[in-house]
């Protein structure tokens, strides 16, 4: 049998790569290719859009530039995969900011290869969280108890720190900071950052006789 020759290959390659960039740039899902490093190579206008921008606008700039992650874990397991060459999916919580707005959502990160490159590329799609999921808890039966990075957060609010001295002290962004200053605010139903502090210490997520504020122990002794 005939084997097909290199440039048959190379054209049945280019054939199949011009499909994906039509068929990409078409997609409703918002979808974004980058190398390796993050370096945003192309974007689909579903893409661009979460930006209210045209999609070249997006082609150089860095992912980590666009998009702040909100959990260091999805982070380091991404990280980690990447430098094992391992092939999945991996969810990481991200925000981001259009028009002066802050938004948060979540990108699904997963490294292919492009017949006509032996580096593989990270298709990238991203998934806006609009509040339409389950209801939060109501302020009557609030969802007690703080996950580390929260119990981590709430005592520098209660400090009275700034968000860039919270960001800096915890390794987040002001945006990262804000996202989950405002998670804990809708979990126990109240609309800023004084009525916050003054239901956690209701609830007994801060202890009361320590300063500077701390996050109360876990465990049966919480009131």
């Amino acid at each position: 049998m005939t084997q097909p020759s290199r440039h048959a290959s190379d054209e049945a390659a280019a054939a199949w790569r011009s499909r994906f960039v039509s068929l990409f740039d078409r997609a409703p899902v918002a979808l974004a290719i980058s190398d390796a490093y993050g370096l945003i190579l192309g974007a689909n206008p579903a893409f661009a859009s979460a930006w209210q921008l045209q999609p070249g606008k997006l082609e150089g700039r860095r992912l980590l530039d666009v998009l702040t992650p909100t959990n260091e874990r999805q982070l380091h397991r991404l990280d980690e995969a990447l430098r094992s060459r391992r092939r999945s999916r991996y969810p990481v919580e991200v925000t981001w900011r259009a028009g002066g707005t802050a938004r948060h959502g979540r990108v699904t990160v997963e490294p292919v290869s492009d017949p006509l490159d032996d580096v593989p590329r990270l298709l990238v799609s991203l998934t806006e969280e609009t509040g339409e999921g389950p209801p939060d808890p109501s302020p009557q039966e609030p969802a007690i108890g703080l996950s580390p990075r929260e119990a981590h957060i709430l005592p520098l609010v209660a400090a009275g720190a700034s968000g860039s001295a919270i960001a800096r002290e915890v390794g987040l962004t002001v945006d990262g900071v804000n996202y989950h200053v405002t998670r804990l605010c809708r979990r126990l139903g109240v609309p800023n950052r004084p009525a916050l502090i003054a239901r956690a210490y209701v609830l007994g997520l801060l202890d009361p006789a320590a300063w500077p504020p701390r996050a109360a122990p876990a465990g049966p002794d919480r009131p």
